[in-house]
């Protein structure tokens, strides 16, 4: 039995322990590049296809020429294998060696186990002065490997006692979590911020704002200010790795576990296990297994 690569680089395995970036690399002088993380179930890649073309149009704005899409998929595919019940990791790199500095790109694929999760959320505000907040730019919506801003909110959120922070734009407006999507229910209808704010266009986020109109929960995308937020019935964060957790705490404000919490996460499972199951059995006769 042939044992799935934990990690391949451009479609070469290596074990975790020997898989390399040369120091000259653009992603280790500069952080120059684009990732996905595509959440594993059994082995399966959820939403893979979304997660590729959005890793595409990452790449396309930061002018990288990757692989083709399909061979990517395939590498997907592999280590998914390896990941189980986990995360799938793309990073698409600007090359470079010691004498050519822009060289070829690179794409490393690989497995990871599941970060340790909470059943609920609690979030400082944050301000977020480096976040676009609707101006447009050249990187607008990409899915960069500079993270280091939001790693930062996140720590001073911990500082202050919660889970993580909420980041917030110089207006005032409500944007997204360092690495999660945020809604809210109001009176019954979910809002969560506009796209047009330049956040990202989380896959988690459209897969449930999907699930949401399709089960008569009302959607509106919007620009709003924290103010709204705090005087919401419910709060959600979303992502590959939250999937669709209850956020219980905003600075101060407290909020229950609400009925239409329960019944979005209870739809996105319901989502996952359905897509997961079929795109498993296609997986497997492509394996010939």
């Amino acid at each position: 039995m042939t044992t799935a690569p934990r990690v391949l680089v451009d479609g070469v395995a290596f074990s975790a322990g020997d898989a390399v970036l040369p120091v000259f690399d653009g992603v280790v002088l500069r952080g120059d590049g684009c990732f996905e993380a595509i959440r594993s179930y059994r082995g399966v890649p959820f939403q893979s296809d979304a997660h590729l073309a959005r890793l595409r149009r990452s790449a396309a704005m930061l002018e990288l020429d990757l692989p083709d899409k399909a061979e990517i998929a395939g590498w997907v595919d592999d280590v998914s294998a390896a990941a189980g019940d986990g995360i799938v990791r793309i990073l698409a790199t600007r090359g470079g060696t010691a004498d050519q500095p822009e060289g070829q790109p690179r794409v490393v694929v690989m497995a990871l186990s599941l970060p340790p999760t909470e059943p609920t959320v609690t979030l400082a505000a944050v301000p977020a002065p480096w976040h676009a907040g609707g101006a447009a730019w050249e990187l607008s919506g990409a899915k960069t490997l500079s993270y280091a801003p939001n790693m930062a909110a996140t720590r001073a959120a911990r500082r202050s006692g919660k889970s993580d922070a909420l980041l917030v734009s110089n207006e005032g407006w409500v944007l997204e979590g360092p690495t999660f999507s945020v809604g809210w229910v109001r009176d019954g209808v979910l809002e969560t911020p506009t796209l047009d704010l330049g956040i990202l266009d989380s896959i988690t986020r459209r897969v449930l704002l999907e699930e949401a109109e399709g089960r008569g929960v009302a959607v509106v995308e919007g620009t709003f200010d924290l103010d709204r937020l705090l005087g919401a019935d419910e709060a959600l964060a979303f992502s590959t790795v939250k999937e669709v957790t209850p956020v219980i705490e905003v600075d101060d404000r407290n909020y229950p576990i609400g009925e239409v919490s329960i019944k979005l996460a209870g739809a996105f499972a319901a989502r996952v296990q359905a897509e997961t199951r079929t795109v498993g059995e296609f997986v497997s006769r492509r394996r010939g297994g």
